[in-house]
């Protein structure tokens, strides 16, 4: 029984470590947005100190057992509370970097080390060549094992800092029953006196989660915070000031009520004055059902597939008093059906009860600023696109900031028309955000739009037509297009806006 616990300990230790190195990737990508950087620096300096903290437990010569448990609570209690620590040098410092690959180094070590210890263990009860197989195999279960459940069932349900402090009680434990199975090996009591703080420490860590949360978000998005969520796909976060309210996406910045109507105006009412028919629209993205709404404007519009990957972000907008009032109840319409799926996997496939063909589809998908991301602005998804066109169909894409990020810009123009589109590029300048770029396309040539809804905000019949007049700070400039192999658009977006940020 004791053997079996201990090969469960291995499932154990893989399966915490990989989380340890998850929270780490989510908490930076979320403070420091660059998630292809983020993710992959976080990646190789985790694995590259799982191999010093290998090396280096060749040097352990007495009480291996008791060095294993040692290894096992400090990794659980630095990985543990590594989420909350960089939350909090957020907050109160501009060293969250350097805190942060050196908490990744320490749990890497640690890591590291615990398995070749416990091998070590293991052989003084059945030979090497059956501890190695065995416990390797059970390494990678576990990884898998890690991932599965902090993606799929914990980080939805716990958020960021919860899962990795529950993870830490959870190698805590672990190391505490290692205690009892290893018993005649070590010197238990010290052990379990170490075992106790740490599951105090972290439990106090539990408790002041939400607050340590809501104290960095504050001091990243500057705002007082008016509600926040983790879902399985993205952290959204409400923010409530005089000027009104925003709704940020892992931090990034998705509108400002105080000039989104500026953005949705731009984004829907040029496609609808010159689409042909109106009577079957889709709407890619746009979760906040605020482009649903102006959507709404137009009597002839029968019905609206609005597809959005997350559930939770559709629920707010749908329920939540802040969005809702926002955007007018506009996901309660009769007209409105919400569907929760990845617009790539959706468009690709027909489904019962909805519209073979749309006559105006609008694209507000997040900027591309990784590869998840970056996959629905390719030349292979603007086909699948084109083949959901009914005749004369009109199409509108936001395209981020031509003035900013210009290669982006007209990386996504390229590769719309590399998918057989007649593209016009314009342009329009929200406040929030500067200057914004977008897309008019269609199969076959089509005019300038030159009328708009009365009654609107910002968009006139006059003002409408200038929004196509691109500045030479804005022309066009030498992109390649935006492949699925190649994600050349995220390069792009990653470079300018870095570059701006600086």
């Amino acid at each position: 029984m004791g053997e079996l616990l201990l090969y469960v300990t291995v499932v154990l230790v893989a399966t915490c470590g990989l989380v340890y190195e998850l929270v780490a990737g989510a908490v930076s990508t979320y403070l420091l947005g660059d998630s292809v950087t983020q993710l992959s620096t976080i990646i190789g300096v985790h694995l590259s100190a799982m191999g010093v903290g290998a090396w280096l437990s060749k040097y352990v010569q007495e009480r291996v057992a008791e060095r294993f448990i040692d290894c096992q609570l400090a990794a659980s209690f630095v990985g543990g509370l590594g989420g909350p620590v960089l939350y909090l040098t957020f907050a109160q410092s501009s060293h969250v970097r350097l805190v942060l690959y050196l908490l990744v180094a320490i749990t890497g070590v640690l890591v590291g080390a615990e398995l070749p210890l416990l091998m070590r263990v293991l052989k003084r009860r059945t030979s090497l060549s059956d501890v190695v197989p065995r416990v390797l195999s059970l390494d990678y279960v576990g990884a898998l094992i890690g991932a599965l459940v902090f993606a799929l069932l914990l980080l939805p349900s716990l958020g960021i800092l919860r899962t990795g402090i529950v993870f830490g009680f959870v190698g805590v434990v672990s190391a505490l029953w290692g205690t009892w199975i290893l018993e005649t090996s070590l010197e238990p009591r010290k052990l379990r006196i170490k075992a106790l703080v740490a599951l105090a420490v972290l439990a106090g860590a539990l408790g002041l989660s939400q607050k340590i949360v809501h104290v960095a978000d504050e001091a990243l998005l500057l705002h007082p915070v008016a509600f926040a969520k983790q879902t399985q796909y993205q952290r959204i976060v409400l923010t409530q000031a005089r000027s009104g309210v925003s709704l940020y996406l892992d931090g990034n910045l998705q509108f400002a009520s105080v000039d989104e109507y500026r953005y949705h105006e731009a984004l829907v009412h040029p496609a609808f004055s010159i689409a042909k028919k109106k009577a079957n629209v889709l709407v890619l993205g746009g979760g906040d059902g605020l482009a649903v709404r102006e959507i709404l404007r137009y009597p002839d519009v029968e019905s609206v597939t609005l597809v959005d990957l997350d559930a939770g972000m559709t629920e707010l907008a749908r329920d939540l008093p802040l969005l809702r009032d926002l955007n007018g109840a506009s996901l309660h319409a009769p007209r409105v059906s919400v569907v929760n799926d990845d617009a790539m996997v959706w468009i690709g496939e027909e489904r019962p009860g909805v519209p073979r063909a749309f006559d105006v589809v609008i694209v507000d998908f997040p900027d591309p600023n990784n590869f998840a991301l970056g996959k629905l602005y390719t030349v292979r998804f603007y086909k699948l696109l084109r083949a959901r066109l009914a005749e004369g169909a009109i199409v509108a894409v936001q395209s981020t900031s031509p003035l900013v990020a210009r290669r982006s810009f007209w990386c996504v123009i390229r590769s719309m028309e590399a998918a057989g589109f007649v593209v016009r590029p314009y342009h329009a300048l929200v406040p929030s955000f500067g200057e914004w770029g977008f897309a008019l396309a269609a199969i076959e040539p089509f005019p300038v739009p030159a009328r708009v809804p009365s009654g609107l905000k910002y968009l006139t019949d006059e003002g409408v037509a200038s929004l196509f007049e691109i500045a030479p700070d804005m022309s066009a400039v030498p992109v390649e297009v935006n492949r699925l192999n190649n994600q050349m658009l995220v390069r792009y977006y990653e470079e300018e806006w870095q570059r701006w940020a600086r």
